[in-house]
């Protein structure tokens, strides 16, 4: 979810006074504090509609759906009221498998999966508050997406806290434990690698196999001398 975590008032808030806010403006609550929400930068919503696609995909005849944000997700604590309700957050796209927590309004419980992709306005608030609220809510894996490091960090529920996390990248590409024979090539997701970021190692050239000598390309010599330099 792209936006500015702040404090913006200090009375507690509940999801009956969240239905009363204009429509035109985004905001999560989290234990009774409202949190605006900036627009989303482009290459957020490219990314998150990325992994929808290939999550809904994926899905497709099976039980459990997928939704992207704006999606209400609900968390109660006790009361199902939305007087007692203080939890309301609307992360990128939320997986639910238990039907019985659905209805039109979103979802209220946790869904079984969260993936959020990070802005560099929500790094500490999407990393710190929200996996902290998800992992007390009992979201069994968590997916922080890092657009800028072509990353995926996966967070899983055991024991009721998150363990060390997974960490995927263009080579391993992303799995999840949720769902065992799903595997997302990053490279699909993120794109090819700039030509800029692309590392060209000197290639070495040998001689035809009769011959007991060998040489290398101007470059690997090049290469050798700076290392025999320093």
């Amino acid at each position: 979810m792209a936006g500015r975590a702040g404090r913006d008032s200090k009375e507690e808030f509940s999801y009956a006074d969240y239905q009363k806010w204009p429509a035109d403006k985004r905001f999560e609550i989290i234990d009774g504090v409202a949190y605006a929400m900036n627009a989303p930068l482009r290459i957020h919503q490219k990314l998150s509609g990325e992994f929808f696609r290939l999550f809904a995909n994926y899905l497709k005849g099976k039980p459990c759906e997928i939704y992207a944000a704006p999606f209400d997700v609900r968390f109660e604590t006790g009361s199902k009221k939305d007087n007692d309700i203080q939890t309301v957050v609307q992360p990128d796209l939320s997986v639910i498998c238990d039907h019985s927590k659905l209805d039109e309004r979103g979802c209220l419980g946790a869904p079984d999966m969260i993936i959020e992709v990070l802005s560099p306005a929500t790094m500490s608030y999407d990393n710190i508050k929200k996996r902290a609220l998800y992992e007390k809510m009992g979201v069994k894996e968590f997916w922080l997406v890092h657009p800028t490091d072509c990353l995926v960090m996966a967070y899983h529920l055991k024991n009721g806290i998150y363990d060390k996390p997974e960490i995927f990248d263009r080579e391993t590409g992303a799995k999840s434990a949720l769902f065992a024979d799903l595997k997302i090539d990053l490279n699909e997701i993120f794109g090819p690698v700039p030509e800029a970021d692309v590392v060209k190692e000197p290639v070495a050239r040998y001689c035809s196999a009769d011959k007991k000598t060998k040489t290398t390309s101007k470059s690997s010599q090049n290469t050798k001398k700076k290392l025999k330099k320093t």
